[in-house]
C-alpha cells in the first residue's frame, strides 16, 4: 500500500505522492488510472514528490490525460503545505520557491518568456498581439510561464463557448506543445475574471500558471500596472510582476485527506 495525500488550489484538485523514501514508477496510463473520477482516486493532476540533487524536493505533474507538463502554479503552492516547511523545488520548468502563509502559500514562479520559440509556436509571430485568431475572438497574446500559454482579452465572457474554443486552440497547429486557454475579462483596476481551458485537463477552476500568464500579459499591453488580483471560478489569486522581474503568485492551498491505495491495482 501506497499513501497519498489529496489537496487543492482554488478547487483545482491534486493526488499528491511522496516518492522520496518509496519511489514509485510512473507512466502516463497509471497517471490516467490514478486521475479517474470513477475508477480512480480522481484529480485534475497527480504530483509526485521526489528527491532533488540542487532543490528540496523535486516535483513531476501529470495531467488528468496523462500527459506529463512542465509547471503547475497551483499544485507549486500546495508543495510547502504537503511537506511542512518553506521549499525549494525542482520542475521541468526550473527551480522554484515557495514560502507558506496563512492560509497558503506565495511562490517565485521565475521569469515568463516570449520568444516565439520558447512558447513554442509553429513558427515566428510577435507574441504581444499574434497575428492570428480564431472564430470572433480578438487576437491573442502568448506567455511561458513554465508551460505555453495562450491569452484572449475578451469585452465579456459570458458570451464565449469555452467547450468548443478550448480544445479547438489547444490541439492546434500553431501549438507544436498544445497550448493552454486564457479567456480574461478586465473587471476593474488590476483585476481580472479568467476562465482556463487547461492543456490535457480541459476546463478547471483555477490555474495559477493561466493566472500568472495573464496577468503578464495585461501589464504588457499597458491594461494594468499590477499587482494583479485574478478571480477565477474557484478563488482569486494575487499575481505581481514587473519587466524583466520574476512572478510572484499568492494564494490559497488546502490539504483535504490522506489515504492509502494498492498501485499495483493502477
Amino acid at each position: 500500500m501506497g499513501r497519498f495525500s489529496k489537496m487543492h488550489g482554488l478547487g483545482n484538485d491534486f493526488v499528491v505522492i511522496d516518492a522520496r523514501s518509496a519511489p514509485l514508477a510512473m507512466s502516463e496510463a497509471r497517471a490516467r488510472a490514478i486521475a479517474d473520477r470513477h475508477a480512480g482516486i480522481g484529480c485534475d493532476q497527480l504530483i509526485v514528490i521526489g528527491e532533488a540533487a540542487d532543490a528540496d524536493v523535486s516535483m513531476r505533474i501529470f495531467n488528468a490525460d496523462g500527459s506529463e507538463v512542465e509547471a503547475c502554479g497551483n499544485a507549486t503552492r500546495c508543495v510547502p503545505l504537503f511537506v511542512g516547511r518553506d521549499v525549494t523545488i525542482r520542475t521541468q520548468a526550473g527551480l522554484l520557491d515557495a514560502r507558506l502563509i496563512d492560509g497558503g502559500a506565495s511562490v517565485d514562479m521565475g521569469a515568463p518568456r516570449f520568444e516565439w520559440d520558447a512558447i513554442p509556436l509553429a513558427y515566428p509571430m510577435d507574441t504581444l498581439t499574434m497575428a492570428a485568431s480564431w472564430e470572433d475572438l480578438p487576437a491573442p497574446a502568448a506567455v511561458n510561464v513554465g508551460n505555453p500559454h495562450v491569452v484572449f482579452f475578451v469585452d465579456a465572457l459570458d458570451g464565449v463557448n469555452f467547450d468548443r474554443l478550448g480544445p479547438l486552440i489547444e490541439h492546434d497547429p500553431l501549438f507544436p506543445a498544445r497550448v493552454n486557454v486564457n479567456f480574461a475579462q478586465v473587471v476593474g483596476e488590476n483585476h481580472i475574471r479568467l476562465v482556463v481551458w487547461e492543456r490535457g485537463a480541459g476546463l478547471t477552476r483555477a490555474c495559477g500558471t493561466g493566472a500568472c500568464a495573464t496577468a503578464v500579459a495585461a501589464i504588457r499591453r499597458k491594461l494594468m500596472t499590477g499587482p494583479v488580483t485574478v478571480s477565477l471560478p474557484g478563488g482569486d489569486l494575487l499575481i505581481g510582476w514587473t519587466p524583466r522581474g520574476h512572478i510572484q503568485m499568492t494564494g490559497p492551498a488546502t490539504h483535504v485527506f490522506d489515504g492509502e491505495a494498492d498501485w499495483s491495482r493502477f
